[in-house]
């Protein structure tokens, strides 16, 4: 117990500290980025061509790369995603206090999952940076691929894209009903400030939803039909909308919910709770 107890407190202490915090605020500015320049090739998808980039983060970083400073801004930005994956590892061990029973449980779940996203920004930003390997919606046809050879492998890319369905779903709501601004120091904000966040989240939120949401259903698509080159997440998704009726115009305001998102990572980078 007294070693339970002395981790629990040294990772607290880890969590207060105010090094930490500096560097997941940046990776908040960071994360808003990439965002953008992810809304950038979004829309460039949708009425033109995106230059052979993915419309996916790793594409939207390739994008940064290119340009003058961009190798060391995807360092930074590696660096900033890293130290809000170990902020949020130290919240799904020690953190949401504040809560109790279940809710607090469902917080150290959805930091736990939060540790893994950022954990996966901060690799794609290092390999960008590196020139490493090819694309990630390459490397998730091919994944892809292997697995539906594999035993019982279709079944699990179809329970993979059912979860990143739910996923997309959760998003959606929880952007809807605003449950993100819990997270905000509210109390901060003027009126025109607070308003603004919520709108942007908002957005932000219900459109990366949307494009999660559909991703998801490709790979379930993908896993039913025996078909990876369905199974290249953001980017098929991306690109599966803009052939629908209207599609053009249904992903221009997807790609404009995806910038609001970027938007809002700023403000969180100032407001948010860490």
């Amino acid at each position: 117990m007294s070693l339970t107890r002395n981790a629990e407190a040294t990772a607290s202490q880890a969590a207060d500290s105010r090094w930490l915090e500096l560097l997941a605020r940046a990776g908040f500015i960071g994360y808003g980025v990439v965002h953008l320049l992810f809304a950038w090739l979004a829309l460039q998808i949708a009425f033109g061509d995106s230059g052979g980039k993915d419309g996916d983060q790793s594409g939207a970083l390739s994008t940064l790369a290119e340009q003058p400073m961009g190798k060391f801004l995807c360092v930074a930005i590696a660096v900033g995603m890293l130290a809000m994956a170990i902020w949020q590892a130290l919240e799904a061990a020690v953190g949401h206090r504040a809560e109790r029973g279940r809710q607090r449980l469902y917080g150290r779940i959805a930091s736990a999952a939060r540790t893994l996203v950022y954990l996966y920004f901060a690799w794609i930003a290092w390999k960008v940076f590196a020139n490493a390997g090819s694309s990630s919606a390459d490397q998730q046809e091919a994944l892809t691929g292997r697995l539906m050879e594999s035993g019982g492998g279709r079944l699990l890319v179809g329970l993979a894209g059912l979860v990143l369905a739910a996923i997309g779903v959760g998003l959606v709501i929880y952007g809807w009903k605003k449950k993100f601004q819990k997270h905000l120091k509210t109390g901060e904000m003027n009126t025109h400030t607070r308003t603004l966040a919520l709108r942007l989240g908002t957005a932000g939120y219900v459109a990366k939803g949307v494009a999660y949401g559909i991703a998801g259903l490709l790979v379930v698509v993908a896993g039913v039909n025996y078909d990876p080159e369905k199974a290249r997440g953001l980017d098929a998704a991306l690109r599966a909308l803009r052939e629908q009726s209207y599609g053009p115009f249904l992903l221009a305001l997807v790609a404009l919910g995806i910038a609001c998102y970027g938007v809002y990572c700023f403000l969180q980078s100032r407001y948010r709770r860490v």
